[in-house]
């Protein structure tokens, strides 16, 4: 009855918790982590790839102010298995900041890296954000920082290139402008110009930097246009640039949100080489598009290129098409005129908008995973397009700008975290509640819990068990001080070692406990492990008889634990007083040798200054006499 009061217990608290904050999770061992719970809906289940999501929650798009920042972690850079169990909460790495285009690369140095954009701070001047890449022991291996030019690293794209050399990344500055475009050329007013750099990894160093502010006339744009007031610094945000990309043959794909049109751009001297979309569209095409996001190469040659881009048709003002959609576009530059043709579609499957971000990502299978950005809403599509899985974030608090879906292999250098209790309620009915985790560990399939007597005992093996989630709880008989879990894979290697952790008890006296003394004892490990050894052979063979109830068998192995327990703690009395003894003749002889030495040098000192004739002396008692 106590265990199932203790469980029934567990679930109530965990009811309570779930009605209080029924759309993050909390875990025993990370306590001060807050991670998101999803919704799930698996259409065909056996179709959707393998792999992990990357996920960036973030609360408002704009940094918050310091004293408004909630600070339980819960915003920056997640990854979650294909079930939404979390796999890795990185909110205490960045500290709750914003995180953006959060995604695993495969192309550095061979190995799995993690890289994404930490958020400017809320004073631009004390940290304009950075770039990240970290192995996937989840330590920090660079940091690519913003231009001195630039006010803020771009949250809309880090981008790490083939190689892992150099990286992409946009760019906005403010830049004042004549407005002879609009006829008005004594006027000049601010505006943000955008554009993107290739940068080294290494040092920071710009390679290529290109913007629109002598590349696209005023007139493209959709959002300043001819009769918009003059405005000071920043000024219209006249093209804003969303996602960079680049091909093969060194050259650069751009999406402007507000000009509603893809460029591509020389990589020898920065010219545009042709516009899709938009008022000066080079291509001819059956389709339309609008404020896009996330124009990226699905393949490129000579006479062809494959893109990939979500049309959002729509901004967070205005709606301008039926609704938002995923499209992969094949463009025949080779052609007179070049042609655009729509190859593949996939609807937003809820029939809303994307307002704002959003990702499209052709994964290794020839599935699409798409993320949607409002409430982390994301799905995965079949080669033909058929959607067989949709998951969002069940709090509508929260978005992620992009989600990812890639191979992962996390190894932390960090040791798993465990977190022990002691509860009972008398010397029979003790037990311990074991929570176990390794955040960032995706090859852990069960633990191994070991306890021993006192600190630097021996560990003893108490419970094996498979891991069920990012926390795996377990349960055992007996009240364990000291206990240690171990992390192994399914060949049975061990991943990781857990510090040794003193398990917290109760106020005894408060809770009630009904024992032979007002605080028990703690168990020792061994002589419970041979309790239970003797009763699987049958040795205490009566315990099992049709007539022995639960109560008399659980008194019984007490009666026996305590008894060996006794004789055990007797004998270690009588080797503690057998040491005691030996350490008390010890330390005697060593008083008196000590206290030997003493003496012999003192009289060997006296002995040094006795008085002894001198020449002097004799030749003055010699004169004395001859006086």
């Amino acid at each position: 009855m106590f265990y199932l009061g203790v469980l029934l217990s567990s679930f109530l608290l965990g009811a309570v918790a779930q009605r209080l904050d029924e759309d993050l999770r909390s875990f025993v061992t990370l306590p001060e982590v807050r991670a998101l719970r999803f919704n799930i809906t698996h259409v065909d289940r056996e179709q959707v790839s393998p792999g992990y999501w990357f996920v960036a929650p973030y609360g408002q798009v704009d940094p918050e102010e310091p004293t408004t920042k909630y600070m339980q972690y819960q915003v920056g850079p997640y990854i979650y298995d294909t079930d939404g169990e979390l796999i890795w909460a990185g909110s205490p790495v960045t500290d709750n900041r914003n995180t953006f285009d959060f995604r695993a690369n495969w192309n550095i140095d061979g190995d799995p890296h993690l890289s994404f954009i930490v958020q400017h701070e809320y004073d631009r001047d004390a940290d304009k954000g950075r770039g990240v890449i970290m192995g996937n022991d989840y330590e920090l291996e660079r940091e690519v920082g913003a231009a001195d030019d630039l006010n803020a690293f771009n949250m809309h794209e880090f981008k790490i290139l083939d190689g892992g050399k150099t990286a992409l990344a946009c760019t906005t500055k403010p830049q004042q402008i004549n407005l002879a475009d609009f006829d008005r050329p004594e006027e000049e007013s601010w505006v943000v110009v955008g554009g993107f750099v290739e940068m080294d990894i290494e040092n920071s160093e710009i390679l290529f930097e290109w913007d629109s502010y002598d590349k696209l006339s005023l007139t493209e744009s959709v959002k300043f246009i001819a009769d918009d007031e003059v405005l000071n610094e920043p000024g219209w945000d006249y093209v804003h640039i969303n996602s960079v990309d680049k091909n093969s043959d060194g050259d650069y794909i751009i999406s402007m949100r507000f000009t509603n049109t893809i460029y591509l751009v020389s990589g020898k001297d920065g010219e545009i080489m042709w516009r899709l979309g938009g008022k000066e569209s080079d291509f001819e095409q059956d389709f339309s598009f609008t404020r896009q996001h996330d124009v990226k190469f699905v393949k490129t040659n000579n006479t062809h290129h494959v893109i990939s881009f979500m049309n959002n048709a729509a901004d967070e003002l205005h709606t301008e098409g039926e609704i938002t959609s995923a499209l992969f576009v094949e463009l025949d530059i080779s052609s007179s005129p070049m042609t655009a043709t729509v190859i593949n579609r996939m609807n937003h499957p809820d029939g809303n908008f994307t307002r704002f971000g959003g990702n499209i990502q052709q994964l290794s299978n020839g599935n699409v995973f798409v993320g949607w950005n409002e409430k982390g809403y994301m799905s995965e599509y079949g080669p033909d397009g058929d959607l067989i899985m949709s998951a969002r974030f069940s709090s509508d608090r929260y978005a992620s700008y992009r989600s990812y879906k890639f191979d992962w292999i996390g190894q932390p250098t960090t040791p798993p975290d465990l977190a022990t209790s002691v509860y009972g309620a008398n010397d029979q009915e003790m037990i311990t509640v074991m929570h176990v985790s390794w955040n960032g560990a995706t090859d852990v399939a069960r633990w191994e819990f070991y306890a021993r007597s006192y600190e630097h005992g021996s560990d003893v093996l108490i419970a094996t068990t498979n891991k069920t989630s990012f926390e795996t709880m377990y349960m055992t008989e007996g009240y364990m001080d000291w206990v240690t879990a171990k992390a192994i894979d399914e060949n049975g290697n061990v991943l990781g070692i857990s510090e040794v952790c003193r398990s917290e008890v109760p106020d005894w006296e408060a809770v009630g406990f009904a024992g032979q003394s007002s605080h028990p004892k703690a168990d020792d490990p061994e002589i419970l492990q041979n309790i239970r050894e003797k009763l699987d052979s049958g040795e205490y063979g009566d315990l099992y008889d049709d007539n022995t109830t639960d109560e008399d068998r659980k008194a019984a192995v007490h009666s026996a634990t305590t008894e060996v327990a006794e004789s055990v703690y007797k004998a270690y009395g009588m080797i503690q007083m057998l040491e005691n003894i030996t350490i008390g003749v010890l330390t005697m002889f060593c008083i008196g040798g000590i206290l030997a030495g003493v003496w012999y040098v003192r009289r060997r000192k006296m002995r040094s200054y006795q008085h002894l004739p001198t020449d002097e002396a004799s030749i003055g008692e010699d004169a004395s006499k001859a006086d």
